[in-house]
């Protein structure tokens, strides 16, 4: 195993540090990507896993403003470290959470339901009545996406794979407010056309599975549409008939909020405005019982083997989240 559960020293507290002790942290795919090393970022080994989570502050350096001892924060960026007990960070890598926010939505908040919040908001505007199409729709972006989207009155299509519980998963997005649950099978079936009776025809579509489900999403945008690719899952290429550039006009875009991170940090403000509106308008949501925490399992961080083997088994509708 790459894994191993180490005792290390906590570092000395600086004039602009936090120590924080960890609550909470989930096992997200792009956490196992960086591992396997597959994915943008590499970190210099040996390090500790975990892009996000929710900790407590304990203490705070003699510069630090906004922080005290009892506020919850969260990660601002990406590469944080997050599966340990405790560490001491930079104030200005931590962003402060509300203190109505249930635990496990703070834990959840910094990848997924920021991604999704992006993705709705930065590349095509949409009004009320509007659809999307999505696919992977129980994973916890797609959780989201369905959570903000009805919020916002925009309907949804949410693809998933066939699978032997599959009444169960559909019962369960519908609850979350998803407009119609499909499998990949159904994409390509003529009955598609009776779906589009009752809903228009999305303008958006977010793929973040490739291969053969995203070619197929792909012939149901509207002409001049969106497809934005933020996850490739099923490990295959995009693939595009020539006829959806030619006749359709569509347009493909790619998201990673790890960059729209670290675009905005680095932008003088105001562009950091961005970043607190849309932590604004999350909890907003979140206190409206409108954005919950996904599906979640809870695990004691010394069953951490457990934790990421489940986090790795396909049709995994539970996010693995590591108590400390």
């Amino acid at each position: 195993s790459l894994f191993r559960l180490k005792d290390l020293e906590v570092a000395e507290l600086g004039d602009c540090d936090v120590r924080i002790k960890m609550l909470a942290a989930p096992i997200n795919p792009a956490d196992i990507n960086m591992i396997q090393g597959t994915y943008a970022i590499l970190s210099s080994l040996p390090t500790v896993g975990g892009n996000e989570g929710v900790g407590e502050v304990l203490e705070v350096g003699q510069r630090v403003a906004a922080l005290q001892p009892g506020d919850w924060v969260i990660p601002a960026s990406t590469g944080l470290g997050t599966w340990r007990t405790q560490g001491v960070f930079p104030e200005k890598l931590l962003l402060k959470v509300p203190s109505d926010v249930p635990m496990l939505c703070a834990a959840t908040l910094s990848v997924n339901p920021c991604t999704a919040f992006r993705m709705l908001t930065d590349f095509e505007s949409l009004a009320p009545g509007d659809s999307v199409i999505q696919n992977a729709a129980n994973s916890g972006v797609g959780q989201a996406v369905i959570q903000i989207a009805k919020a916002s009155g925009i309907r949804t299509i949410n693809v998933v794979r066939d699978r032997p519980d599959l009444s169960k998963l559909v019962d369960r997005l519908m609850a979350l407010g998803a407009d119609h649950v499909i499998t990949e099978e159904m994409l390509r079936k003529p009955e598609m056309k009776d779906l589009f009776k009752s809903i228009p025809k999305p303008r958006l579509a977010l793929n973040c599975v490739g291969g053969k489900s995203t070619t197929d999403m792909l012939r149901h945008l509207q002409p001049k549409g969106t497809m934005v690719t933020y996850g490739g899952m099923a490990k295959q290429p995009v693939t595009v008939p020539v006829s959806a550039f030619i006749f359709q006009d569509v347009r493909l875009r790619g998201f990673w909020i790890t960059q729209w991170k670290k675009n905005h940090a680095q932008e003088l403000p105001p562009s950091l405005a961005d970043l607190a509106s849309m932590m604004d308008a999350l909890y907003q949501l979140i206190r409206r019982g409108q954005l919950t925490a996904p599906a979640c399992t809870e695990v004691p961080l010394q069953d951490y083997k457990a934790a990421l083997e489940a986090a790795m088994k396909p049709f995994t509708s539970s996010k693995q989240i590591l108590l400390f």
